[in-house]
């Protein structure tokens, strides 16, 4: 997530959403739970993983798991939204969609031996960046 995201992903929608005072739909307790990772973090990676590419005998390529490797709760992150809105969040809650999972994160351990990946934008920034961002575009 970050600047200039798909509009339909969760952070630029609930942002979207806050930001106009219109309902944001919720489905289960807010308790399922997403390893956000903030576009910086993964276009280290990714550079990362073309040097390390690069450096491979006989053009061999390997696989990388790239992601924040931590966990926010759907109800953490519109609490994260609302104070760098400075908004009440209006939450329209509905039982859980069938099959969705509990929680979902990257194994960035190979990445992190591999390439020294490690993220480094914690959600709470993230989220403030993007909110400020979203304020900036909208006074251009």
């Amino acid at each position: 997530y970050g600047p200039r995201q798909r509009p339909e992903m969760a952070i630029a929608k609930f942002t979207r959403l806050v930001d106009e005072g219109r309902p944001v739909t919720l489905f289960g307790d807010g308790s399922t739970a997403r390893d956000y990772t903030f576009v910086s973090d993964i276009v280290t990676g990714v550079v990362a993983a073309i040097d390390d590419t690069a450096r491979e005998e006989g053009g061999r390529h390997r696989v990388f798991n790239l992601g924040g490797s931590r966990t926010t709760t759907l109800k953490r992150l519109v609490e994260l939204i609302e104070g760098a809105l400075g908004k009440r969040a209006v939450i329209e809650w509905h039982p859980d969609q069938p099959g969705d999972v509990p929680i979902t994160y990257a194994d960035v351990a190979r990445a992190g031996e591999r390439l020294g990946y490690a993220p480094r934008v914690p959600i709470e920034e993230g989220v403030a960046r993007y909110a400020e961002w979203i304020r900036r575009e909208r006074t251009s």
